[in-house]
């Protein structure tokens, strides 16, 4: 391959537009994301990467440090290791969202409506699409949280813990591996429930809510099924009491 990424020579050269470390994190990326280095694949030593760029050895370590903290490589200590390209799948994507998510919902405040006008965008069609794609086993596990929400006292700690995995039960069952590593970096790192001023009342509506959602999933019905979930997040939105950068600052 060559320096400008043809088949023969050395895979990088120095660039002078970026600056040294974002020129080696930028070549590098884009490499691995070209397909020149696959999954599992060995990058060249930091010399040989230091003399390619025509940088110091502490520029590429840099550089590759950003790239392991991006979860496109990990390194791996001693004799035989190195620098290897990471397998990116739904869920290390998912982790890889959340951790990001985290940051900013905690650097900053997010306002419930930000989060709730966001879930919009991506849970109703979610909802859609699951009607049409769902498999038994997911409507089985819709069907035993709601019955565990149903079942339930409002004091219950696990409260949160039900909604998180009816919401990403759906964006599973949706088929859209993007779509629920999306879904579930929200709902694992902000945790929605939380933020909704539970009553009794405000409890048994949200069952019968996502007893709502699960009818119409499991009946296939995705117009039905996209309404109810549109329905259920302007509840929701109606009757949260917090910021979620506030709660987790």
């Amino acid at each position: 391959m060559s320096s400008d990424g043809s088949a023969s020579g050395e895979p990088f050269r120095a660039r002078q537009i970026l600056r040294p470390r974002a020129q080696v994190e930028h070549q590098i990326r884009e490499a691995i994301l070209r397909g020149d280095f696959r999954q599992g694949d060995k990058l060249p030593a930091e010399t040989e990467l230091a003399q390619q760029f025509g940088v110091s050895r502490p520029t590429v370590r840099e550089a590759l440090g950003a790239l392991v903290a991006a979860g496109l490589i990990r390194k791996i200590p001693g004799v035989a290791g190195g620098s290897f390209v990471k397998s990116v799948t739904p869920d290390s994507l998912s982790l890889m969202l959340s951790e990001s998510m985290d940051t900013i919902v905690r650097l900053g405040s997010l306002d419930i409506d930000e989060l709730t006008s966001m879930r919009r965008v991506l849970e109703v069609p979610a909802a859609s699409w699951a009607a049409r794609n769902r498999q038994d086993h997911h409507v089985t596990t819709l069907q035993d949280i709601v019955e565990r929400q149903r079942t339930t006292t409002i004091d219950d700690p696990d409260i949160v813990v039900y909604d998180r995995d009816f919401h990403m039960t759906i964006a599973q069952a949706s088929g859209n591996r993007l779509l629920s590593a999306f879904i579930s970096a929200i709902h694992e790192t902000t945790l929605p429930a939380r933020f909704l001023g539970v009553t009794p009342e405000v409890g048994r509506e949200t069952v019968k809510q996502h007893l709502a959602i699960t009818s119409a999933i499991r009946t296939g019905s995705a117009d039905d099924a996209a309404e109810a979930m549109d329905e259920h997040l302007e509840y929701v939105l109606r009757y949260s009491t917090a910021t979620p950068g506030e709660e987790l600052a």
